[in-house]
């Protein structure tokens, strides 16, 4: 055998140290939680892949993952041939669809042979890859609508003590007013040298987006995540011809059908591409190409510590979302001086999470 054949895989659970409940204008989330697929090579070298599931559909999210367990452990591919083992899946899985949760099980599959192929050939991914060099700022995220008033400004006055030079906080309250009076505050605590973000979470309607666009634009909105409806693209060209504003997605997509058509419409600014939706490593990069021969950058969905190797390999990297969710449950939590990431240095991802973290699934 292929010493950098797969010849084992686990699936694992494992829960945040921050968890608690929070709540966005679509969402309620009771708890912060993850699934890590790990395979093992015929050398022994181990790769890791995790996704953020919350609190959704366990059953639904583990089959998956058993299933491509299944497939994994029944085909002979080396850590290095992500691309096969992705188009013999796709083939597998074309009955049931491959848009969907059975995606998302493939990308924690893809990421975990990339962090093996990185430590097998003693490389970083964004040296893999061939880094850019740049530097990747990121944003702090949260500002939960859940929130008290003061919860909001605890956290964005952390992230700026901690040299974070852009936030982004939740609307989409039923009364614009609220949204209207937590942006305010927030930037009166912030100062006007920190950008400020809003992301409604599809949460609102045409007309009431250009309402709140219009409202804010004396607090200095930098750019407006999701406004509506990721199938709206009629709306979004609309809020974005009439307002004027940054408008930012793509969290949502498993492919680039919606970036062609906003590019179409000329109707979107920021491209976020979710690592884990969109099927891996692979199908982010050929997204973030797509944008930027479009002008537009990329700036992808939640996951740090996976985007900010990779933003360091496209041509037009924007910056990454940051939260500190795994932080404490993983051995070498990423480090951000003054608003941007540090790559980290050791091979594949560079970090793993801790074993007293996990909780195997069989």
């Amino acid at each position: 055998m292929n010493k950098n054949q797969i010849r084992d895989v686990r699936i694992f659970s494992a829960t945040s140290k921050m968890s608690q409940p929070i709540a966005d204008a679509t969402h309620e989330i009771s708890e912060i939680a993850f699934y890590v697929l790990e395979l093992e090579t015929a050398g022994g070298i181990t790769g890791q892949g995790y996704l953020l599931s919350f609190h959704y559909s366990p059953a639904a999210i583990s089959g998956a993952l058993h299933d491509i367990k299944s497939f994994l452990l029944a085909h002979p591919f080396a850590v290095n041939e992500t691309l096969k083992m992705k188009a013999e899946y796709e083939k597998e899985c074309e009955y049931f669809g491959n848009i969907g949760l059975l995606r998302w099980a493939q990308a924690a599959a893809n990421i975990a042979m990339w962090d093996a192929y990185g430590k097998s050939a003693g490389q970083p991914i964004h040296r893999l890859l061939g880094s850019n060099g740049k530097k990747i700022p990121v944003y702090g995220s949260g500002g939960w609508l859940s929130y008290s008033d003061d919860e909001l400004l605890d956290e964005v006055m952390n992230y700026k003590k901690r040299g974070f030079q852009a936030v982004k906080i939740k609307v989409g309250s039923p009364d614009i007013e609220r949204d209207l009076a937590r942006i305010s505050k927030a930037r009166e605590a912030l100062g006007p040298y920190v950008s400020i973000m809003i992301d409604a979470n599809q949460g609102l309607s045409v007309p009431s987006a250009i309402k709140l666009s219009d409202a804010a634009k004396s607090l200095g909105i930098h750019w407006f995540e999701e406004p509506v409806k990721n199938t709206d693209f009629a709306g979004y060209e609309i809020i974005r011809q009439k307002t004027g504003i940054s408008l930012a997605m793509g969290e949502r997509e498993y492919d680039d059908c919606a970036l062609k058509e906003l590019i179409r419409r000329n109707a979107l600014d920021l491209w976020q591409p979710d690592l884990i939706r969109i099927g891996g490593v692979e199908n982010w990069r050929n997204s973030a190409a797509l944008a930027n021969a479009y002008h537009i950058p990329c700036l992808p969905h939640y996951y740090k510590d996976y985007d900010v190797p990779l933003l360091a390999t496209i041509e037009n990297p924007y910056g990454a979302e940051s939260f500190d969710w795994i932080d404490g449950i993983i051995d070498t939590p990423m480090i951000i001086d003054n608003g941007y990431a540090i790559q980290r240095d050791g091979a594949g991802w560079g970090f793993s999470f801790l074993p007293s973290a996990l909780k195997e699934i069989k």
